[in-house]
């Protein structure tokens, strides 16, 4: 379904969930213990790291989102596009899941790895952190929204034989949220400083096809919410436009929200546009049943 707002005047609704009580503490762990992968059998010491905001237990809803900040691949934006989004999750009942994913410097599957992993470590702390594995879904904003319409199109279930116990779960989120979302990595619409952060200067165009992720959607891949400003200058609509007609085309629910302004950053994070997508975005995963409104 694709929802346009076209005014700024437009009544936008109230927040669907409210919550009285405080979160509780959030709490910082590394996804790996001593060494992290980047692919073809090579590891890295530095070591990414996930902060889990759990809602307070009287009005959990049991869904959770791991959060990719966006940053161009060149850093991370962890305030608004983080920890924020954490906080606003844990007073409509959802877990948040902050994940402080390593920098690819030309490295592409460096990410990749880092989202996959923080979905099967809240897969493997379901039950403790009070969550529906079933419910585990992922949101992204600018570079970070293309990590997770990457890890929704790039997943796997799970080694079975494994040694470690997380990596034999599924990897692939049971829904995904893209803000403003790199998308593409190809044509005028790629957004150039997240595909050289991500690809390297010189990538091969089998590289550039594999990380355009409107290119890679499949009738196996998770439903979608997406956001985005006619006014983008920075990462243009069109990056929402083709994954949004790619998951038409192979019918995966879906539903893009083509906002009237705000820019890259919807206005800093604030105002009707910003306002918009929240409410818009939890209606939407009530749809999908993915969410249960508090009573």
């Amino acid at each position: 379904m694709l929802v346009k707002i076209s005014s700024l005047a437009t009544t936008f609704l109230a927040p669907i969930i409210c919550a009285s009580t405080m979160l509780a503490a959030p709490e910082k762990m590394t996804l790996w213990t001593e060494r992290a992968p980047i692919g073809d059998g090579q590891f890295d010491t530095e070591l990414p790291t996930i902060t889990v905001y759990k809602p307070p237990a009287g009005i959990a809803t049991g869904t959770a989102m791991v959060i990719c900040p966006g940053g161009g691949y060149g850093g991370l934006v962890t305030g608004g596009e983080g920890h924020g989004i954490a906080k606003w999750l844990g007073e409509h009942g959802i877990a948040g899941i902050v994940l402080e994913y390593r920098l690819p410097k030309g490295r592409p599957f460096v990410p990749l790895l880092d989202a996959q992993r923080a979905i099967r470590t809240t897969r493997a702390h379901a039950k403790e952190w009070g969550i529906n594995p079933a419910h585990i879904g992922i949101i992204g904003f600018s570079a970070g929204g293309h990590l997770a319409s990457t890890a929704a199109t790039h997943f796997d279930e799970g080694t079975a034989e494994a040694p470690d116990p997380v990596e034999r779960l599924s990897c692939r989120p049971d829904f995904a949220i893209l803000v403003y979302p790199v998308v593409t990595l190809v044509g005028p619409a790629a957004h150039v400083g997240s595909k050289n952060n991500l690809l390297g200067k010189s990538p091969t165009p089998e590289m550039e096809i594999l990380f355009s992720n409107e290119k890679q959607v499949t009738s196996k891949t998770p439903p979608m919410f997406l956001a985005h400003a006619v006014d983008d200058r920075l990462v243009p609509l069109e990056n929402s436009k083709t994954l949004f007609e790619a998951l038409k085309a192979n019918k995966v629910p879906a539903e893009l929200l083509e906002l009237p302004t705000g820019g890259h950053g919807l206005n800093g994070y604030k105002g009707p546009s910003w306002d918009a997508w929240q409410t818009k975005s939890l209606e939407w995963l009530i749809a999908q049943k993915l969410l249960t409104p508090l009573k």
